[in-house]
Order: C-alpha cells, then structure tokens, then sequence
C-alpha cells in the first residue's frame, strides 16, 4: 500500500510521485500519453501536473495541447475522483496575454477547466511570479475562485524564498487563500537554490513540496554521458552544463548504489528525492509504458542512510 502525503494544508493527499503532463501530446503522441496515464492510475497513483502553455514551444502548438490530453483521458472513461489535477497558469500564452492580473487568471482557469473537462481543478498553481500585478491583487482573485468552487488549491511555482514569504505574509494579513505548495527545480544535481533557502521557508510554512525536473532533464538516468550522447535529444541543450566534474561523481555515485541494490540510476535519483524529509512528491514524466515502468519502481526502493549519505556527498 502505498503512502499519500498531505499537500501542505490543502486537504489534498499525493502519491510518492506526480506525473508531468508536459510531455502529453509533445514527445509522447496521444496513444502513448492516454495509455501513460492509464498505467500512472493502475499503479495507485493520483496528481498529473499540468500548465496552460504546455506545449506552446512545439512548431503548430498554442498551449493547451497537456491539458486537452487529461480532458480525453476523462471523456474516455477515466474516472474524475481518482486523478488530482494540478496545473498552472501565468506564462505568456499569446499578445498582452500572461502574468497573474485578476483578469488574467480569471481568463486562464475558464480556458482550463474547459479544455479539461472538468468542473474544478484541484491544485491551481502560479507557473511564475508577476511582480508587476499585486500579490493582493492574484491571491484576492485565487479566493474568489476558491469560493466559486472552481479550484480547490492553490500553490506557486519557480518563486523565490523572499517572494514566497511576502506572499503568505498578504494571505495571513488579509485572510486570502495561500500558497499550500511549492513547486521548484529541485533534484541531485540542481540543490543549492532550494536548500539554501526555500526548503526553510517551506517547512516553517507547512507547504507541500513537488519538484519539477526530478530527473534533471534526464542526466540522472545515466543515458547522457557524454556530448555524442546529446545529439538528436530534445532536453541536449538543458543537459549539457551538468556534464562536468561533479555530474560525473553524481553519476559514479548512482551506478554505485543502483547496483548494490540491483535497480537504475533513475530509480536510485528518485528515491533519494522521496525520502527527503520536506519533499512531498516529486514530478516525472515518461514517454513510453516501459520507462514508466521503471521510473514506478522508485516508490517501492528504501535507500539506507549510508546510501543516502553517499549521494549527498558526491552532490554537495
């Protein structure tokens, strides 16, 4: 049986692992992703992570591509009380159209919930911060959602320490819904923004933790280890920076334990992030049944101290 954390205090429970729906209808074609999603469920497993710009970035794409997916996947038969879907909203999606405005956030969750299917969205997540539009201004809107029934929570992504303090700091002052989640980039290689000082703020606050990019853009699987190993992959370009000295000891360091335990890399990099005390439930994707397949293994792989240990020190 699996273990469901609490996300923050949004009265959601989560899985060890979220999926990443930005992959839906992109590097995994529609057939691939409904069945994904058909295997994440069978696994006893709960949140999809989607945003309204996925995949605007794909030549003939305008965002919402993610989000149509989960809608078929719902159409088809899939069962609404037994997916959490979170998604966000924020990026540019087109001319005067992006941030976190009241108008702009009341546009978005429309466009969501219709391309979702559904009635309510169960985690509503800022994708980035808008220091142009009031915090009051975006956690007043949030509220008002909230009381509508159209989100249930509300979280924030890619925020600053100090920015994630003044935000809650607005929602205790004025007695507006506040951020229940956090959702960095957080993994073995990427550690220091958040462990220097957004894990703290997190903990104090009692905010649930999903980190994007578990996998750092797939270097902690162990397939690229070398600039040949780029060519031809969409996430090269991301990759390449970590193919240094100390992403090579990350990567000596993971063989290492995978193999004392008879499991992968991937495995091994994501169990490490599901024991970490203050992360709630890291998100990954897949694009194919038997890297899913794979990937699910994490949740069920208990990492001694000493490997625990081992890995943090190849990582510091």
């Amino acid at each position: 049986m699996l273990t469901h954390k609490d996300l923050g205090g949004s009265g959601l429970k989560v899985g060890p692992l979220v999926f990443g729906g930005n992959v839906f209808n992109w590097t995994a074609d529609e057939a691939t992703s409904l069945s994904l999603l058909d295997a994440f469920i069978d696994s006893g497993l709960n949140m999809v992570d989607s945003a309204d710009v996925y995949s605007s970035w794909v030549p003939g794409h305008k965002g919402g591509e993610s989000e149509d997916l989960i809608g078929k996947w719902l159409a088809r038969g899939g069962q609404r009380d037994k997916l959490l879907i979170a998604t966000k909203c924020g990026m540019e999606m087109g001319p005067d159209a992006k941030g976190l405005s009241r108008a702009h956030i009341t546009r978005s969750v429309d466009a969501s919930l219709k391309r979702l299917g559904t009635d309510y969205i169960d985690l509503y997540q800022a994708h980035m911060d808008d220091r142009k539009t009031p915090l009051e201004e975006t956690l007043s809107t949030y509220s008002d959602l909230i009381k509508e029934g159209k989100i249930r929570a509300i979280g924030a992504s890619n925020y600053s320490a100090e920015r994630l303090s003044e935000a809650l700091q607005v929602s205790k002052d004025k007695g507006l819904a506040r951020y229940e989640s956090l959702q960095p980039q957080y993994n073995l290689y990427d550690r220091a923004d958040y462990e220097s000082s957004l894990e703290k703020t997190c903990v104090d606050n009692g905010l649930g933790v999903i980190p994007y990019f578990a996998l750092a853009a797939g270097f902690l699987t162990g397939k690229y280890r070398s600039k040949a190993d780029l060519e031809g992959s969409q996430r090269g370009g991301m990759v390449k920076g970590k193919l240094d000295d100390r992403g090579m000891n990350i990567l000596d360091e993971l063989d290492q334990v995978a193999g004392d335990l008879g499991a992968t890399p991937t495995q091994v990099a994501l169990a490490w992030l599901i024991a970490r005390p203050s992360i709630t439930a890291p998100i990954v994707s897949a694009t194919s049944l038997e890297q899913w397949a794979d990937i699910e293994k994490s949740m069920r792989l208990n990492l001694s101290g000493s490997a625990m240990n081992s890995l943090e020190s190849a990582s510091a």
